[in-house]
């Protein structure tokens, strides 16, 4: 007897596709990013992005007219999430 295998709807076998290869593929390591770029390294929206920079949690340099967002930032952004964190837990994170 045959067994039929239900597979995920297409939309979502889609979406974690075009994920992976938005952060192997289109973002490779840099020294600084396109704001579209840290919106996937992040895994925020663009207007949650643009609320960390202009609240300072975020820093950002200019090139001519473009927004770029460094790597170190990013870094610093992320070890200031964990240091809040752990203090939120009392110090019990990891």
């Amino acid at each position: 007897m045959k067994s039929e295998r239900r597979s995920k709807p297409q939309h979502l076998r889609e979406g974690v596709g075009v994920a992976q290869k938005l952060v192997s593929a289109e973002v490779p390591r840099r020294v600084l990013y396109r704001v579209e770029e840290a919106v996937v390294l992040l895994g925020l929206s663009r207007s949650q992005l643009y609320e960390l920079i202009r609240s300072g949690r975020l820093q950002t340099v200019t090139e001519g007219r473009v927004r770029l967002i460094p790597a170190a930032a990013i870094d610093a952004y992320v070890s200031l999430l964990t240091i809040e964190a752990k203090a939120d837990s009392g110090g019990d994170a990891a």
